[in-house]
């Protein structure tokens, strides 16, 4: 299962728990997915941090319990390389015309589609304030060898 949290149109925030991503995906299609606090359908995975869990005795994993700092960093820059290489491997390239293609796709200029690119922080600051959905890809450093 996953939660995702959630924002309606207008901007009321929740939690919902699916089955994956698909089941999101569907469920909202079909509009079965509805804010509790207004009833509309317009429902959107908010901003979230992630769930890093917290070593608590016995109800702990092993693997948790034993993770070290360096250790528990090296799992979160796998995740980042991981998120990165999805995002690489399904979405778009549109390079620093990211902002003016977001908006275009944003108020149904374009066809509707997963992109990435570049956007300097202002313009990724307008976009949001537009209500343009926009979220910083993490950076993962080479590594250099010795």
């Amino acid at each position: 299962m996953i939660r995702y949290a959630l924002q309606c149109e207008k901007d009321h925030e929740f939690d919902g728990w699916f089955p994956s991503s698909e089941g999101f995906d569907a469920q909202v299609a079909a509009g079965d997915v509805r804010c509790p606090h207004c009833g509309s359908p317009n429902v959107r995975k908010a901003l979230m941090a992630p769930s890093i869990g917290k070593s608590t005795g016995k109800a702990a994993s092993k693997d948790a319990a034993a993770s070290t700092p360096a250790e528990m960093a090296q799992k979160m820059s796998m995740m980042m390389l991981a998120l990165r290489k999805h995002v690489e491997e399904n979405c778009d390239y549109v390079g620093d015309k990211f902002a003016e293609e977001a908006r275009r796709i944003h108020y149904g200029e374009s066809e509707h589609r997963d992109i990435y690119g570049e956007a300097t922080p202002d313009e990724a600051r307008e976009l949001i304030e537009e209500g343009v959905e926009v979220a910083p890809l993490p950076v993962v450093p080479s590594r250099q060898s010795n």
